[in-house]
């Protein structure tokens, strides 16, 4: 039967209406992150959306300073951003983030109570950020380099490895690893002196600056690097996803752990996508998938990890209690201390011979 049109055209409209309702009421979550860092997997992202009826839009940054220049000169634009917990501080004291209502987080309950409790997060009584995950910058190796991985991060200065290292662009990392290759505490370097010589002396060892995941992956998938700092994440992924020769190396004297976790900045126009968001990437489900699927670094919920296997690297290795006595979580830094540490790696990368 033939509709009537005035029936077509109400029922057309009806219908078109309903799409627009539908659309609007499709809130957006403004995150920004690292480039490839789990939050921003297709996957996940797809299964985020589908579950709650938010959409997620992705913006990144290269740096921890190029991520609080968005947030200062965008108010209102984002919704979530992962801080490193040693900047964590920093963007609070300056009004770009605001106190987080966990008790809208169901997953937050089983974050491990040293990460919760982190004074870097909690400030008088206020969650300013969620923790999510942690890892290590520590060494990593080309397997085809070696017929035994090292202990010792005294490997990158072995003249067999000239011009086959590689180490983080990183101004504050490079001086922290400086600081564990001079027995120094990273977080309270007495002797500066003694880190510059040091690293002074790893300079003609350099091929080059990395950046990012993929430079790494490049260099050690065509063969042109023998060692470098990496983070645990990163190297997992690689030989997990990517296939690459490479093996992380906790040296003996130690590495300089991370700690990452989720805020929201003061104005996010979507707070209740905001903590579903976070929500979601502290869950265990998301969590087993990201490692499985991709590799990641270990989370901070202690639940995501027990469902790891027992020999899986993030429960087996990095949960080892001898590894921890060795590490030193990164703690914040005055603006005087980054400048001093900047223009120290400056004028190292221009003595490059």
């Amino acid at each position: 039967m033939r509709m009537p049109r005035l029936t077509a055209l109400l029922t057309a409209t009806a219908v078109f209406t309903t799409a627009l309702t539908l659309a609007a009421s499709a809130a957006e979550v403004h995150v920004l992150n690292w480039k490839g860092y789990g939050a921003d997997e297709p996957w996940a992202v797809a299964a985020f959306e589908k579950a709650t009826g938010n959409k997620v839009v992705n913006d990144f940054f290269n740096s921890e300073q190029e991520m609080l220049t968005k947030i200062r000169t965008n108010p209102g634009l984002y919704d979530v951003v992962m801080i490193n917990a040693a900047f964590n501080d920093q963007a609070m004291a300056e009004k770009l983030i605001q106190p987080i209502d966990t008790s809208k987080l169901p997953n937050y309950a089983d974050i491990s109570k040293d990460k919760a409790g982190s004074p870097m997060l909690d400030h008088d009584g206020k969650v300013y950020g969620v923790p999510w995950v942690w890892g290590l910058t520590a060494l990593a190796i080309n397997e085809k380099s070696f017929d035994n991985p090292p202990t010792s991060i005294a490997e990158m200065w072995d003249p067999k490895h000239k011009g086959r290292v590689v180490i983080r662009d990183d101004a504050v990392e490079a001086v922290q690893f400086g600081a564990i290759a001079t027995g120094q505490n990273i977080n309270d370097i007495k002797d500066m002196d003694a880190v510059k010589t040091k690293l002074t002396s790893l300079m003609p060892q350099i091929k080059t600056f990395w950046s990012s995941e993929n430079d790494w992956n490049q260099m050690v998938a065509s063969n042109q690097i023998d060692i470098g700092t990496y983070w645990s994440g990163s190297a997992d992924r690689a030989k997990t996803h990517f296939k690459l020769p490479v093996s992380l190396v906790i040296p003996r004297e130690g590495a300089v752990a991370w700690l990452d976790a989720f805020s929201i900045p003061v104005g996010s126009k979507n707070v209740e996508g905001a903590q579903a968001f976070i929500n979601w990437m502290i869950d265990p489900k998301f969590y087993v998938e990201w490692v499985t699927k991709v590799g990641a670094p270990v989370s901070a919920n202690t639940k995501a990890v027990e469902a790891l296997p027992q020999d899986a690297f993030n429960r087996k290795v990095m949960g080892d209690p001898e590894v921890a006595k060795r590490i030193q979580f990164q703690a914040p830094i005055t603006d005087a201390q980054r400048e001093a540490y900047l223009a120290l790696w400056q004028q190292l990368k221009v003595d490059v011979k």
